[in-house]
């Protein structure tokens, strides 16, 4: 037995993330969230080149679309390769047949020219016209000024800005550092040390795996009023696991949560990239309701149409050769390795 559903939408994605798996130790163990930033995220998103971003998009999208994903709101980050990365980026989904919006998250961190040098990527994209947004890091990554330069890009192409919004501890004072910049059209990703009450317009992205992962702990995102959806944070793009496991986080601090409420957040993804409801995805369970999906693991899609095109038959993909993009992508990986 089979059923439809649109195709699903990871509304926070790190595409060059997908390139981490099996990288080397760091240096010293983390224990703060900090220290996983310093030590892990930040030494591999400097060693990036092209070549890289283009096969961990790939491979990302590949992975995204056997898993029923059929669009992606991309964050990236590549303080070494910065000019063309969001394009790179681009046409490495669009080869795969997978929808992306991609932005380039600026910061300070770099010193000023890095700063520069992330608002021209995204002004670049966009003027080209890519499907993009404009970038930031996080609040504590950069100064008030370059901020607000990035408001304002934004406003200037009349989108919004992807930004990681209180993570961690130390991201605490991003309510501040936004107040009265942020609109309905801004991503707002993670928001675990969030207020629940504050002044932030947007969606915010939830991504309890990473979340988990990271030891920053549960966002628990059903005590905002803002819309809410779902993202991984780089980790797959595998929406129903994420749906699943976003559902029992929620169940474990109120009991009275259902199934439901997960998937609103899933199909919030749909208001981000309307066209993905368009989508249709043959999944190999039926029926496709959240009840059942919530319990039942190794549902997979069998088909996948995209703009009319069959993108995916049998659980494969027909625009690209799968074992061509894995191998490519494990040469990147080793080169990437090798760097850090």
């Amino acid at each position: 037995m089979t059923a439809t559903t649109p195709g699903l939408v990871c509304a926070h994605h790190h595409l060059y993330s997908s390139l981490a798996r099996g990288m080397p130790a760091p240096p010293e163990t983390a224990t703060t969230f900090q220290g996983i930033l310093d030590q892990v995220w930040w030494r591999l998103d400097a060693a990036l080149d092209l070549d890289m971003i283009e096969w961990s998009a790939k491979l990302a999208a590949l992975e995204a679309l056997e898993c029923g994903t059929t669009a992606i709101i991309d964050h990236h980050e590549s303080p070494n390769a910065i000019e063309g990365s969001l394009s790179v980026i681009a046409r490495a989904c669009a080869e795969v047949g997978v929808r992306v919006i991609t932005a380039y998250g600026v910061t300070d961190r770099h010193g000023d020219d890095g700063a520069r040098r992330g608002i021209e990527e995204n002004r670049r994209f966009l003027s080209e016209g890519g499907r993009g947004m404009v970038g930031i890091h996080a609040a504590f990554t950069c100064s008030q000024s370059l901020i607000e330069q990035a408001a304002a890009l934004a406003e200037e192409f009349g989108v919004g800005v992807h930004i990681h919004v209180c993570e961690g501890p130390e991201d605490t004072d991003a309510p501040q550092a936004l107040d009265g910049l942020t609109r309905d059209d801004w991503l707002l990703a993670h928001c675990v040390h969030l207020p629940t009450e504050h002044s932030l317009a947007g969606t915010i992205l939830h991504n309890p795996r990473s979340n988990l992962n990271n030891a920053v702990g549960y966002a628990d995102p059903a005590r905002f009023s803002n819309p809410v959806a779902l993202g991984t944070d780089g980790i797959g793009a595998h929406m129903l696991e994420s749906f699943r496991l976003a559902y029992v986080m929620q169940r474990s601090v109120d009991v009275t949560a259902v199934p439901d409420t997960a998937w609103s957040w899933l199909e919030t993804g749909w208001d981000l990239v309307p066209e993905a409801r368009n989508d249709v995805v043959t999944w190999s369970y039926d029926p496709m309701d959240p009840w059942h999906i919530a319990f039942t693991p190794g549902i997979m899609p069998v088909e996948i149409e995209i703009d009319g095109e069959r993108v995916l038959a049998d659980g494969a993909p027909t625009r690209v050769d799968a074992n061509e993009i894995r191998a490519k992508a494990r040469e990147q990986a080793i080169r990437l390795h090798a760097r850090l």
